[in-house]
């Protein structure tokens, strides 16, 4: 798997989530709530707007801490991201910030 490949998992991860929180009907505590919230159709607009840029940073900031471009908390070190087949996944800082803030992300 090249880095690529492994940020898109990320990618379709975030995606996934943000469907999920959006719907009553998956039984998340996240859906639960903003179901709770009574929103009109613009607010849940807005919701969903809120959620994406929150599970989009979040994802980034992961992905950089895990590549050592950035910290997981306070600490800030590289780390060796392994496929299944011991070969290590290299570009994840560019490829993250090119499918999250580039415009391939969905």
């Amino acid at each position: 798997m090249d880095g690529a490949e492994f940020v898109g998992h990320w990618n379709a991860l975030r995606l996934e989530l943000g469907k999920t929180f959006m719907s009553p009907s998956s039984g998340t505590e996240v859906a639960a709530r903003i179901a709770a919230l009574g929103l009109n159709a613009e607010q849940s607009a807005q919701m969903k707007s809120i959620l994406d840029a929150v599970l989009r940073d979040t994802m980034y900031t992961l992905l950089l801490g895990l590549d050592g471009a950035g910290s997981l908390g306070q600490c800030q070190q590289e780390f060796t991201v392994l496929d299944e087949d011991g070969h290590a996944i290299d570009s994840i800082e560019s490829e993250a910030w090119q499918c999250f803030h580039g415009g391939t992300g969905a």
